[in-house]
C-alpha cells in the first residue's frame, strides 16, 4: 500500500492509499479524483492520464518505455522530465509518498 498525493490543477490535494499492484491511474479512478480521465482504460493508447511528477520523485520512478514516450507526445503541454502516464506506474511500497500534479486539461 502506498499513500499517493494527487494535486488538481487548481491546487486541491487528494491524499489516498492505493493498493500495491494497481496503477497510479487506477488509484485516481477508484477514488474519484478529478483530472485523470483514462479514456483507454490503462492500455497506454491515449494521454488522458497524464500528470507531472513532483521533481523529488522523477529519478525514483522506473524509466519510461518507448510506448509511453510516444503517447506523451499527444499530452497537453508535456514536460520532458516530469510528465508521466499514470497507467504506466505500478504501485509498490516504494511509491509511498509519491506526489503527482494534473495538467490544466487532458487531451
Amino acid at each position: 500500500m502506498a499513500k499517493i498525493t494527487y494535486i488538481e490543477h487548481n491546487g486541491t490535494r487528494h491524499e489516498v492509499d492505493v493498493a500495491n499492484g494497481l496503477t497510479v491511474m487506477e488509484g485516481a479512478r477508484d477514488n474519484n479524483i478529478p483530472g485523470i480521465e483514462a479514456d483507454c482504460g490503462g492500455a497506454c493508447a491515449c494521454s488522458t492520464c497524464h500528470v507531472y511528477v513532483d521533481p523529488a520523485w522523477v529519478e525514483k520512478l522506473p524509466a519510461k518505455d518507448p510506448m509511453e514516450e510516444d503517447m506523451l507526445d499527444f499530452a497537453y503541454q508535456p514536460d520532458p522530465t516530469r510528465s508521466r502516464l499514470t497507467c504506466q506506474l505500478k504501485v509498490t511500497d516504494e511509491l509511498d509518498g509519491l506526489v503527482v500534479q494534473m495538467p490544466e486539461k487532458q487531451i
